[in-house]
């Protein structure tokens, strides 16, 4: 079988929407996802490493869903349900498979404490399983081409990276004198 895309790599494959790869257990991990990642620093605020990373979460994956969002629109490409060639790029605004937003927001969610908990804690590195199950789950019901599961998992690794690295977390710090408010018990 011949593949083709921006990568060479994009081909259909069969449909699996059963089972693990059901397209419903997809949304339950988007939507916890993301209910998560709003939730959280909310709750949590900023003074321990745990909300702060929660924050940067946040950072993440706003300014990945907005870089995946601006891509959409610019590259307007066919979703491999829709045709089975990966090279239709420009088709219209309603088509948006490239990159994909769903493995953005796991991939920029998981990156902030992967790279603040990693390195003591290297289970936390199993949180990279998040993303590979929702690429491999987005492919398997022809929601995407194997080239936007990946540029996904990129652009959340990538500002995933930057808002951990920053000196302070991005939202925080537009809000004037900062953020707090959450729950906080010592036994």
């Amino acid at each position: 079988m011949a593949a083709g895309g921006p990568f060479g790599i994009d081909h259909r494959v069969t449909v699996d929407n059963r089972g693990i790869w059901a397209r419903h257990n997809q949304l339950v991990l988007e939507y916890a996802t993301a209910a998560t990642v709003v939730i959280a620093p909310l709750v949590l605020g900023d003074e321990s490493k745990l909300g702060d990373t929660f924050w940067r979460t946040l950072d993440s994956v706003a300014v990945s869903q907005a870089i995946t969002q601006a891509a959409k629109l610019t590259f307007q490409r066919e979703r491999p349900s829709q045709t089975a060639n990966p090279d239709l790029f420009f088709r219209g605004v309603h088509d948006s498979s490239f990159p994909s937003g769903e493995v953005t927001l796991i991939a920029g969610a998981v990156t902030p404490f992967v790279v603040a908990y990693g390195r003591d804690h290297p289970a936390v590195y199993a949180l990279e399983l998040l993303p590979l199950y929702d690429s491999m789950a987005r492919v398997k019901v022809r929601g995407h081409w194997q080239s936007d599961v990946l540029a996904g998992w990129a652009i959340g690794t990538a500002t995933g990276i930057w808002a951990a690295h920053r000196r302070s977390p991005l939202i925080l710090g537009w809000l004037p004198g900062g953020f707090e408010i959450g729950f906080a018990h010592k036994f």
